[in-house]
């Protein structure tokens, strides 16, 4: 992974563990590679999360015929502990973003800040690199 990469986009996820009771929070791609963590978790734990959650988002996809009899697709995976509570929501195309938290954290506020960052990211993550306008010869 781009060390840049993981700087860049980190912050971003400081950003959604910036309250009360939440922990940490990964971004990773849908073959459990680790594209960014908040600065709580250090980089050998994320990887080792990031490789379990690709699993956990893959087993949640596969039972949603449960849920509905048609293919319904996968939103959310939300899994409770006696000590708190992991979150793992779709970020884009082959990204997925999870955070912990303690069981006293405000749920409904820990899924849209995710919604919110979801958002953020898609426009960080699909942005085209910025060329360079200024020059205004003709082509050579």
């Amino acid at each position: 992974m781009n060390d840049h990469m993981n700087n860049e986009l980190g912050w971003m996820l400081d950003e959604v563990v910036k309250m009360p009771e939440a922990r940490h929070a990964i971004l990773l791609s849908a073959d459990g590679m680790l594209r960014a963590h908040s600065a709580g978790i250090d980089r050998d734990e994320a990887e080792r999360q990031a490789a379990a959650l690709s699993g956990l988002q893959s087993i949640s996809r596969s039972t949603a015929e449960f849920c509905d009899g048609e293919q319904t697709p996968w939103q959310q995976t939300l899994v409770e502990f006696v000590g708190g509570y992991v979150f793992l929501i779709a970020a884009g195309p082959g990204a997925y973003l999870a955070v912990s938290a303690t069981s006293e954290v405000d749920m409904e506020a820990v899924t849209y800040r995710m919604q919110k960052l979801v958002d953020r990211l898609g426009k960080e993550l699909t942005s085209p690199p910025r060329q360079d306008t200024s020059w205004q010869g003709s082509p050579a």
